[in-house]
């Protein structure tokens, strides 16, 4: 009886003791739970997003590129609608926007050309907010080590940025053997107009993608008009390189702009063309082409040369034939003129220097009186 009784006494402590674990292992899943909430995104969806960069031993080549995103171009519009958030989701500034006013992201000044995306450099939001304009309040579980601020959508100036710079780095390294580019960082553009009135373009923060990228990987963009089926998140959009955009910029020691290189209109724009052929043919260049695509370049060049000669003789035999023609022309041109100048000799002109000779003629008399001429005599 005794030993039953111990029995009994062991079990309950047992249950007792299994139901407390189950409640610290439910609390703190709650705990775990409330975090994630509250951060939205944990560290292994960070990690599971993020494009790793390559070592610096395995770089043998590198290049990097600022380009303007105009958003009323090409497929840039993905990036600019909705204006405001709706069913269909946010447009790319609203989230940066949260995401920086939340503390989620870190900003980082925009330093014309030479950034450094180091803490020493980190923009303080409310220095940001107040400098655009942008009203805001203090939200709620701010502290002085971690500030949030609540943004309304009215008070967001997503129809103002009209343009995105990026920083794009050209990669090649020899785990891949092959050339890649990625997008580092992206800038908001804001276009607003001066106290006279003319528009100016306010460069606001740099961000890093791969902090906003597990963000932006939930918010899927209309890529094409004819398919409204939504396939592309804004992550894809940069990783494929979907975007249209001019270069304005390469890095260099001068810290120079394109425009600043080159004034003119036709240097600059071929400027600009000669950098994105040297970067899209880079990667062809490595490598020696095989049998199969030296014989397609053959093919290629006895077509071209092909089309070449039929093109001359074309305008060759065009040639001759508008020579005969011109010939024609000018020979009927002579033979009208030599005609109407033959008339007016005929008609005008009289001898020159004429002279008549007076013949006399010489009468002899004959027996029977009558007279006869002289010239007209029978001989």
């Amino acid at each position: 009886m005794k030993f039953l009784k111990l029995i009994t006494v062991a079990l309950l402590l047992a249950l007792a003791a299994g139901t407390a674990q189950a409640q610290v292992v439910r609390k703190k899943t709650g705990d775990n739970d409330k975090k994630k909430t509250n951060s939205q995104i944990s560290g292994r969806q960070q990690s599971f997003y993020e494009v790793n960069e390559p070592s610096d031993a395995d770089l043998q080549w590198m290049k990097i590129v600022y380009r303007e995103l105009d958003l009323t171009k090409g497929k840039n519009g993905a990036l600019y609608y909705p204006e405001e958030p709706n069913e269909d989701g946010q447009s790319l500034f609203f989230i940066i926007m949260r995401l920086v006013a939340d503390g989620d992201v870190d900003c980082y000044e925009w330093l014309d050309g030479r950034e450094m995306f180091t803490p020493q450099y980190k923009y303080k939001v409310s220095n940001l907010l107040d400098r655009f304009h942008i009203l805001y309040s203090t939200a709620k579980g701010s502290t002085e080590k971690h500030p949030r601020y609540s943004i309304e959508n009215a008070d967001i100036p997503g129809s103002e940025v009209l343009s995105y710079y990026i920083i794009e780095k050209w990669e090649f390294d020899t785990r891949s053997n092959a050339m890649k580019s990625r997008v580092e960082a992206l800038c908001p553009v804001l276009h607003r107009e001066d106290e006279y009135g003319v528009m100016q373009k306010w460069p606001m923060f740099w961000v890093k993608m791969n902090d906003i990228r597990p963000y932006i990987a939930q918010q899927y963009v209309f890529t094409d008009d004819d398919n409204n089926l939504l396939r592309y998140n804004l992550d894809d959009f940069f990783k494929l390189n979907m975007y249209t955009g001019e270069i304005y910029k390469v890095k260099n020691l001068r810290n120079l702009t394109l425009r600043q290189q080159f004034p003119e209109d036709s240097t600059y724009h071929h400027a600009q063309d000669s950098i994105e052929a040297r970067l899209r043919q880079f990667n062809k260049n490595l490598w020696v082409p095989d049998r199969e695509e030296l014989m397609a370049a053959k093919e290629a060049r006895e077509k071209a040369e092909q089309a070449k000669a039929g093109q001359e003789a074309a305008d060759e035999e065009q040639t001759t034939t508008d020579e005969q023609d011109e010939t024609v022309v000018k020979s009927a041109k002579k033979r009208s003129s030599s005609k109407r100048g033959g008339s007016k000799s005929t008609v005008a002109k009289k001898p020159k220097n004429t002279k008549t000779t007076k013949v006399k003629t010489r009468t002899v008399k004959s027996s029977g009186g009558a007279t006869r001429s002289v010239r007209n005599r029978k001989r």
